[in-house]
């Protein structure tokens, strides 16, 4: 398997994670699951993650920062205990002793921050009140530096949006329900980066939750 996956960002990329197996890591108990990948343990990289019960991960420090998306069970490290539903964001230059009692599952992504974006981000997104957007769509913005937008966005059962063009790119991670447009229907778990410039005319037949970052590419 070569080191480097999916990171010509000028193509669009669909991957539907619970299809994927998972690889192993440098820690005994921590599995990973690769969506795009500069080398297999360092540089640009964005991953499914699961930790094992009891499951640690050596200290490291993060040059261009990480995000994470808590999925399932608590992530735990130096700074706190984080359960399923937490937004973290740990900036350029951080570090941190990762670990899990419980087991955990998360969206990762690595080594993607600018430089100047220095801000440490926990959110609970169980907790914190989504704001009315566009039509009968609800969102809870999560953070933005520069042109960069990342938020969770509610689909009520049968939301239809306007066709529309992403300056910067398009990120989605399907968290709950089903996402659909005019290329294909995306069920939970399903993991999608569209370049620069990209269009589509997205809608949902049921409720459906989803990561969007938008601007970033």
């Amino acid at each position: 398997m070569t080191e480097a996956l999916n990171l010509d960002l000028d193509q669009p990329v669909v991957v539907e994670t619970a299809a994927q197996p998972w690889n192993g890591s440098r820690a005994d108990g921590v599995v990973r699951k690769p969506l795009e990948r500069e080398q297999a343990e360092s540089g640009r990289a964005t991953s499914i993650v699961e930790f094992q019960p009891g499951a640690r991960f050596p200290p490291h420090t993060h040059a261009l920062g990480e995000e994470i998306l808590v999925l399932d069970g608590v992530f735990s490290d130096d700074t706190g205990d984080y359960p399923a539903g937490t937004y973290l964001r740990n900036p350029p230059g951080s570090r941190h002793a990762p670990h899990s009692d419980p087991g955990c599952t998360l969206f990762v992504k690595l080594e993607q921050f600018a430089p100047e974006d220095r801000e440490k981000v926990v959110v609970d997104t169980h907790s914190a009140p989504f704001q009315p957007g566009i039509g009968g769509l609800r969102v809870l913005h999560l953070h933005s530096f520069g042109t960069e937008h990342t938020a969770l966005v509610h689909w009520p059962a049968g939301e239809h949006f306007q066709a529309h063009r992403h300056w910067g790119g398009e990120e989605i991670l399907v968290l709950s329900g089903e996402f659909i447009d005019e290329n294909g229907r995306y069920p939970a778990g399903t993991w999608m980066r569209s370049p620069h410039h990209s269009q589509h005319n997205p809608w949902v037949e049921q409720e459906t939750l989803i990561y969007v970052k938008t601007g970033h590419l």
